[in-house]
This record gives structure tokens, C-alpha cells and sequence, in this order.
């Protein structure tokens, strides 16, 4: 009786376990595997270790990569427009707290990467190591 409790027990932990809840699942985006790292004590990024900043890294991911300060830790986006294929209005800009897409002037929400279309920005992972950033896919 205890070890079917216990097995009960150990296969609801193991089925109720998640991974960081980042579901990059976007048809118009695709799925690109890289690893950069921000140094925050370069003049270019900076800006990172205050809060409600963003930065635009060129050349990562499919149209580069926008990475904000939240406050409570970091967000990373790619810059792509998620819900237009890439083109070449398709990089999004950025306008205080807020990313808008060139094509269609859409606004998204750099603190939770949402808009009012089908698609959220595709969000990349953070690690904080001191003053350095580590961007992954």
C-alpha cells in the first residue's frame, strides 16, 4: 500500500513539473539556435542596468534581438514582426517601452511581449551573470 502511494504520489510531481513556460511556436518566425553574451559595462548596452531600457542587437536571430530591463530581470524578444513573414519592413523599432512593427505599426508590450494579434514576440531566454547578459535559443 505505501509504495503505491508513494509511485501515486512521484508520478503526479513528475507529470506536474514545466519547463520556463516560453512557447516559441510561431509560423511566421523561424526557430534559430544561438547563444550571445551583453557585457553591460560596454557603452552599447549600458543603458540595460536601468530599468524600462531596451537595446536592438543586429545579426541574431531572424531580424536581431531586443533586449529590456523589466525591473525584476530581463526580456528578450526577436525583433521580427510575429505576426508578418519576414520582409523587409518586417524589424520592429523601439519606442520607449513599447516595439512597433514597421509593417503594420503594431505595438507590443516590451514587458510582456503581447499586442492585441494572433502572436506574441518571440521570446528568447535570459541568464544574469553579474554585469553580463547571456542570450539563448
Amino acid at each position: 500500500m505505501k509504495k503505491n502511494l508513494l509511485l501515486s504520489f512521484l508520478i503526479l510531481f513528475f507529470f506536474s513539473c514545466s519547463d520556463s513556460g516560453v512557447n516559441n511556436n510561431n509560423p511566421f518566425i523561424p526557430n534559430y539556435t544561438f547563444t550571445m553574451d551583453l557585457n553591460m559595462n560596454l557603452p552599447t548596452y549600458s543603458s540595460l542596468k536601468f530599468v524600462s531600457n531596451a537595446v536592438y542587437v543586429p545579426n541574431i536571430g531572424a531580424q536581431g534581438v531586443i533586449v529590456f530591463n523589466t525591473g525584476s530581470g530581463y526580456n528578450a524578444f526577436d525583433a521580427a514582426c510575429p505576426n508578418q513573414t519576414i520582409n523587409a519592413c518586417s524589424t520592429m523599432t523601439i519606442n520607449g517601452i513599447n516595439a512597433v512593427c514597421g509593417c503594420d505599426n503594431v505595438t507590443y508590450s516590451l514587458f510582456t511581449g503581447q499586442s492585441s494579434l494572433q502572436y506574441p514576440m518571440k521570446q528568447y531566454r535570459v541568464q544574469v551573470n553579474g554585469d553580463v547578459l547571456r542570450v539563448f535559443n
